[in-house]
């Protein structure tokens, strides 16, 4: 709203640009947009600008608002002043209330009304001349305050030397304020001791609140996963399972330990490649199958149990994309159970790398007898 009656029969003036400069004074409204904004003549009502930053040069007889990442005020506001940006500087006198949201608000002037300011850092040189309240982490005094300060601050709070307080000093903090003796608190002090930091109790229980969101997060992700690869590539899956049924209990250990011997012989051979120059390449390749093998040896695992349990109480052999989510679910829960549960999991983890290595060997050096087996 205007500020003042003749504000109001005044005509307003609208301005945008990429950089904007207004050197003519106006009698009613100025609205400004830009990505730099310089107010450099009087206003004789309210000033409204938005930007990347905003220089106000010349006396506001009305109101200021406005919104920018840098804003500076460097002449007097006959009203109110509120903004909000990251950083808010204010160097003359306000006659009315001041009203400030940014990352740091430094205000050298002197408010005229009531002063509310939620920062990081706060600082105030020149006292206010109504109640204030600061809501921020660090928080400077100084100058000649009319009324209450309210101040909740989760760092440090100190009011600079002879600064004087006519009404009452309420802060919260997590320590002491720094007050020097010099300085005067009419009204007194109120200290609320408040740390920030959890204590033992509710560090545990965040503890176990993120560890069960984690925990959440990754069998999400394993039983998604599962589930696209069962559903893209069914023709493997139904491999994998038809293998493992087939072999005997001995071609089963001998499988598994082909998958243990993979997943330990490996990064020791590309180690030894990487040694030599010629052989820095080769490791390279290398090491980016391996991590391939063991990400599909892992979700291979619970698709594998989902087939196999889908084939011994559904009676079914084709393997659909449910099945890999129901055996990586099955095999999430089986890895809560203590020392057991892991050595089934890497049971099955090492027995899905064995045949999915073989699998792949016969594929990259196929022999007559295997050209028409499904992959």
């Amino acid at each position: 709203m205007p500020a003042s009656s003749y504000a109001m029969y005044a005509p307003a003036s609208f301005s945008a640009a990429q950089s904007l400069i207004s050197a003519s004074s106006s009698p009613g409204n100025v609205y400004a947009a830009g990505a730099s904004v310089v107010i450099t003549a009087p206003v004789g009502g309210d000033l409204s600008a938005c930007g990347g930053s905003v220089i106000t040069a010349a006396p506001i007889s009305g109101d200021e608002l406005l919104f920018a990442g840098s804003i500076r005020s460097r002449a007097r506001v006959g009203g109110d002043f509120r903004a909000a940006g990251g950083s808010v500087t204010v160097e003359e006198s306000v006659s009315g209330d001041l009203v400030a949201f940014g990352f740091t608000v430094y205000d050298s002037g002197r408010a005229g009304g009531s002063v509310f300011i939620v920062a990081a850092d706060t600082t105030l040189t020149n006292g206010a001349g109504g109640p204030v309240t600061i809501y921020g982490n660090n928080i400077s005094l100084a100058g000649n305050f009319a009324g209450d300060i309210t101040v909740i601050a989760s760092g440090r709070v100190s009011l600079s030397a002879g600064t004087t307080v006519e009404g009452k000093l309420s802060y919260e903090a997590p320590e002491d304020a720094i007050i020097p003796a010099s300085a005067t608190i009419r009204g007194g002090v109120t200290y609320t001791n408040a740390s920030y930091l959890p204590d033992v109790g509710t560090s545990r229980v965040l503890s176990f609140i993120s560890m069960g969101i984690f925990l959440f997060v990754r069998v999400l992700g394993a039983l998604i996963l599962a589930g696209l690869l069962a559903g893209l590539f069914p023709r493997l899956a139904e491999t994998l399972t038809k293998r493992t049924t087939t072999m005997r209990p001995s071609s089963i250990l001998l499988t598994a330990l082909l998958g243990f011997a993979v997943f330990v012989v490996t990064p020791i051979l590309s180690l030894l490649l990487a040694l030599t120059f010629v052989g820095i390449g080769l490791a390279l390749l290398l090491l980016i199958a391996y991590a391939l093998i063991v990400f599909l040896s892992l979700l291979y695992a619970g698709i594998l149990l989902g087939s196999l349990i889908a084939q011994r109480f559904m009676h079914r052999d084709s393997i659909f994309w449910h099945d890999g989510v129901l055996g990586m679910l099955i095999l999430s829960l089986i890895t809560l159970v203590p020392y057991i549960g892991l050595i089934i999991v890497f049971f099955f983890t090492v027995l899905s790398a064995g045949i999915l290595s073989m699998i792949f060997f016969r594929f990259a050096f196929p022999h007559e007898e295997h050209t028409s087996e499904p992959l």
